[in-house]
């Protein structure tokens, strides 16, 4: 009981991070219908971001953060906006999930050339003490993952629901035709849901990075699981999103512990399977009608 107990924590810390990058897969698609294959790699740049920070300007992990914050609302958010998805999606979701797919390998194979095929340590921002409950022992890195998500989540949902700019957000992503009637700016609240995805990744980076290591690679199977995890709470609920990727990473941890390591992949894809099989929509997704 003390070892499940122990993966479930370090599970739910891992899929708070999945969750994070699913809710910005999902809050792309309620508002611009975009679907973003580059989510995983949109994660692993910001870490290279971070280290150069670190190595090249002599920066604290804390200022490096910082700066990757910027850069990425500015790359991540508002380039890849204007350059990439402004002109891609009048032309329909196909072309834009195929540029979406090219663009994640020309980040991958940028970072790659730029600071080489090795994984690189990075800096830990978060305690790495152990905490003991009776037989029960927990990392202080995972219950410091779980509450930053918590509190991250939180305050996007009183964003959302409680301030104006939230709800203006949210009426364009329920119909944004009529929301351009009521004279709601829907391109800037399309541009602020860019911006909030890229500082999400930002976030999720910071957390991830120093278990996985900074490594190029790192956005192919974290793109993968966040993509997952919001299909299985629901690609079309914000809450889906985080459920989907809390219950992706308990799987994931239990299925490597239980079982193999070589079936912690397999896991969520078992999962997705179940989801899709019984309740097509997601776990807490809406049905959505459409004519044909």
């Amino acid at each position: 009981m003390a070892q499940f107990l122990q993966l479930a924590t370090s599970g739910l810390a891992t899929g708070a991070i999945y969750a994070l990058a699913a809710i910005g897969f999902t809050l792309l698609w309620q508002t611009s219908q975009t679907i973003n294959f580059a989510q995983g790699e949109f994660v692993m740049l910001p870490a290279f971001l971070m280290l150069a920070g670190t190595r090249l300007l002599g920066l604290s992990i804390y200022a490096s953060f910082a700066l990757a914050l910027v850069l990425s609302a500015l790359l991540l958010g508002w380039v890849f906006k204007r350059v990439l998805v402004d002109r891609m999606l009048p032309h329909g979701y196909m072309p834009l999930v195929i540029a979406t797919i090219g663009l994640s390998l020309f980040m991958k194979e940028s970072v790659k050339v730029s600071f080489g095929p090795e994984a690189l340590p990075f800096p830990s921002a978060l305690p790495d003490g152990l905490l003991h409950w009776g037989s029960v022992v927990v990392s202080e890195r995972d219950l410091a993952v779980l509450a930053i998500s918590a509190i991250v989540v939180v305050a996007l949902h009183v964003f959302l629901a409680h301030t104006l700019t939230g709800r203006a957000m949210q009426a364009v992503a329920q119909n944004s035709e009529a929301a351009l009637v009521l004279g709601i700016p829907v391109a800037r609240m399309v541009l602020y849901t860019f911006l909030i995805n890229a500082l999400l990744v930002t976030l999720a980076a910071l957390l991830v990075t120093p278990v996985y290591l900074a490594k190029y690679s790192n956005g192919e199977s974290l793109g993968l699981v966040a993509f997952i995890a919001a299909i299985v709470g629901g690609f079309n609920r914000v809450r889906g999103a985080l459920v989907g990727g809390l219950l992706l990473g308990v799987v994931d941890n239990l299925s490597g512990a239980y079982f193999s390591s070589a079936y912690r992949q397999l896991g969520p894809l078992i999962v997705l399977i179940v989801i899709i099989l019984f309740r097509p929509q997601g776990l807490l997704g809406q049905a959505e009608e459409r004519t044909v």
